[in-house]
């Protein structure tokens, strides 16, 4: 499943690309230093990677949770189901019950103080800037937090997320250097596959959930069983 943050990470690029392109544009990058240019880029992706981190620690303890009340494979099949119907339902849908409105209200005041720190240029700029950008309400993140609730475990939680930000990490560097580099048809034919991706995802972490013993794709829940038997020494 850790392979599938890369892929969703590396093909939700071209997502984030669209959702935060303009910070990466924005970035006060020295262009006249290529070292110090390089610096503050990687300043910017491991703020993001930190954030991510965060949500993947949060929602893997939620996750956790749930596996100690004996709900991981029902979770599997409720997050796959979950993935599936995001993709297949209209986004305009979405839209009129949008609760991510408010924390993006509230993460804009504050890029908005940093106005001022972005003409600094200094490391801890550039880092606050990609620790915010990870927080912006995204799709894509939300498919890997659904993700990171079905590992059931905080640290695997934390590495999936981690793997999913490093795959965003080549396109949105990319980016930064050259502002296009693809054209749209290109572009849309990916964002088409997006979807497609994410359901397979979805597909996956049913067959997981119902356990059908299929090794690495559906393997056979494990059941305790007791015994009566004591052992006389």
């Amino acid at each position: 499943m850790l392979l599938s943050a890369l892929v969703l990470g590396l093909l939700g690029s071209f997502h984030c690309v669209g959702m935060c392109g303009p910070i990466a544009f924005m970035l006060p990058v020295d262009r006249s230093n290529s070292f110090k240019k390089v610096t503050q880029i990687a300043f910017y992706h491991f703020g993001r990677l930190v954030s991510y981190s965060i949500i993947g620690f949060v929602f893997g303890l939620l996750g956790k949770g749930l596996y100690i009340f004996g709900l991981q494979q029902q979770l599997s099949i409720i997050i796959g189901v979950l993935m599936i119907i995001v993709v297949i339902i209209p986004y305009n849908t979405f839209n009129k019950y949008n609760f991510s409105k408010p924390i993006f209200k509230f993460i804009s005041k504050i890029k908005s103080t940093l106005g001022k720190e972005l003409k600094k240029k200094s490391p801890d700029t550039f880092l606050t800037i990609g620790f915010l950008n990870g927080f912006l309400p995204c799709g894509l993140v939300y498919m890997a937090v659904f993700a990171a609730i079905a590992t059931a475990d905080m640290f695997k939680g934390i590495l999936y997320m981690f793997i999913f930000g490093l795959g965003t990490i080549p396109l949105m560097t990319i980016t930064i250097y050259i502002s296009r580099f693809l054209s749209g048809k290109a572009r849309n034919y990916i964002q088409k596959l997006i979807p497609v991706f994410v359901v397979i995802i979805g597909i996956l972490f049913i067959l997981r959930g119902l356990g059908l013993g299929i090794p690495y794709i559906s393997p056979a829940p494990i059941v305790e069983t007791a015994t009566g038997e004591i052992d006389c020494l």
